[in-house]
């Protein structure tokens, strides 16, 4: 293969394309599961806590249409002990070719099925549980940022965590978390991610067992609209966050979450839905869903219409690829109109007026420190904005900011270089600030001060592909510029 987005770990799983439905409970099933394998990708089901012949029943059906590469998502710290052996042991004996497991890692779970020659993939919240995942054999990591929907093992926000673990192990690593789109898997990619694990663009199309209810609130909400809270606890481990749209339980309408009384709210095959439980609505449900936990990411705002699974994701795969292809004409173009002439100039860089590799690095990390610090402020104000459409730019804003995070972070990678996993002082200074016109004038300092270091940094960059990227960013921070002036009524520069 030599599209743009193929990556090893594509040979690995069996798929065209490096991306992975994610293996949501109850929403995960073969019909969806299958539609996004027949389209490229690779598709999980997601079976927590569910019964050996479900497993089996879905696993047949996934082979009838034709499907032999997919796999099987199994949460062990939310599953009775008796019930995860026995469905460790379906797997094992139904052939399962991936199993990936979330929360609390055993490695002699992990070995059982690496015996069995089943792949291992485990999806993480932090470099400590990446390394302690693959020191007990995962082939593949998971990097779940605090942005993902459903249940959220860590509090790091993507492109934080993402560059990190990809640094600490040596195998491949998959992201997760606010990934609604090509834009979204090319940054991903970008940062060293091999591909991307897709939740709620997914669960909003046709094929998933999401209840209709559910898919509808996907299409009217916003990453704002998106809440991180352990409410929703009942067949979980106390204190477990989970990613859900605000409803009327988030907002305390429904009581005490934690009291001795549980209420049925809804059923499901004669099972009761309780309220406070970590229960989604599903087709196969009845009973009042708005109370129910409505799983979202923060990527939900890019989501507009309920489409079939296999459209959404040849659309993200073409977008993806479209984007990292032109990446990879701009480089090979710029590579080409560097003379050999020049290259043969072995003169100092620094007696040329170039910055040297130790002047261009601390330049370069403290940019990411600063974009990484724009980015968090920009997450973080995007969920106290009222206004729709000012969202919306903070939001495109935050995209912006991990997008250049992307760059810097390959740019210093390419250098030798490790990335500094800080965070530029500016956080803190901007989120004191309680006003929010204020914060985005304040905002907008910052991002003038990254306008100003990259004017100064450009005419001392030798390299054609360093310069062009630096370059397409401070044309991408002088129009944010002028799009928070404008918002904010405030004359141009």
């Amino acid at each position: 293969m030599t599209h743009a987005l193929y990556r090893p770990v594509c040979d690995l799983l069996g798929c065209s394309y490096p991306l992975v439905l994610a293996g949501m409970g109850g929403v995960a099933r073969s019909e969806l599961a299958a539609a996004v394998a027949e389209a490229g990708g690779f598709g999980f089901l997601g079976m927590v806590r569910e019964p050996v012949a479900l497993i089996s029943s879905e696993v047949q059906a996934m082979r009838s249409r034709g499907v032999q590469r997919f796999g099987v998502n199994l949460i062990p710290a939310a599953t009775p002990p008796d019930l995860l052996d026995a469905q460790l042991q379906a797997c094992i004996e139904l052939e399962v070719p991936v199993v990936a497991l979330f929360w609390d890692l055993s490695s002699e779970t992990v070995r059982r099925l690496r015996d069995a020659g089943i792949v291992v993939i485990c999806q993480v919240g932090s470099v400590e549980e990446a390394v302690a995942a693959r020191q007990a054999g995962a082939q593949v990591i998971i990097a779940q940022g605090c942005e993902a929907g459903g249940h959220v093992r860590g509090t790091s926000p993507l492109e934080d965590i993402l560059p990190q673990i990809v640094a600490a192990v040596d195998c491949p690593v998959l992201a997760a978390g606010g990934i609604s789109d090509g834009r979204d898997v090319a940054t991903v990619l970008t940062l060293g991610a091999q591909g991307a694990v897709l939740g709620t663009a997914l669960m909003a199309t046709h094929e998933s067992f999401a209840h209709s209810y559910h898919k509808e609130r996907l299409l009217t909400a916003s990453g704002s609209d998106t809440v991180l809270t352990d409410i929703f606890h009942i067949n979980w481990p106390r204190g477990a966050k989970v990613r859900v749209l605000s409803n009327s339980v988030t907002k305390g309408e429904r009581g005490d979450p934690f009291g001795s009384t549980r209420t049925a709210i809804g059923e499901e095959e004669g099972r009761p839905i309780y309220l406070f439980s970590t229960d989604s609505p599903l087709r196969s449900m009845s009973g009042d869903f708005e109370a129910m936990a409505l799983y979202s990411g923060t990527g939900v705002g890019r989501i507009d219409a309920i489409v079939n699974a296999g459209d959404r994701l040849r659309t993200i795969a073409a977008d993806a690829s479209a984007i990292l292809a032109a990446e990879s004409v701009n480089n090979e173009e710029s590579a080409e109109s560097a003379s050999s002439v020049c290259y043969a100039n072995t003169a100092d860089d620094s007696y040329m007026g170039y910055a040297s590799r130790e002047e261009l690095l601390e330049a370069l990390n403290e940019l990411l420190e600063a974009e990484r610090a724009g980015s968090r402020v920009c997450l973080r104000t995007a969920a106290e904005v009222a206004d729709a459409s000012l969202e919306m730019l903070v939001e495109d804003i935050q995209r912006d900011e991990a997008h250049w995070c992307a760059v810097l972070t390959k740019a210093i990678l390419a250098l030798g270089a490790k990335p500094s996993s800080r965070i530029g002082a500016f956080h803190e200074k901007a989120m004191a600030i309680d006003a929010l016109p204020e914060r985005l004038a304040f905002l907008n300092r910052g991002q003038g001060w990254v306008v100003k270091r990259l004017r100064a940094l450009l005419p001392k960059v030798r390299d054609d592909s360093l310069h062009r990227a630096l370059s397409s960013m401070l044309v991408a921070h002088e129009r944010n510029i002028d799009r928070v002036n404008t918002s904010l009524k405030i004359p141009g520069r």
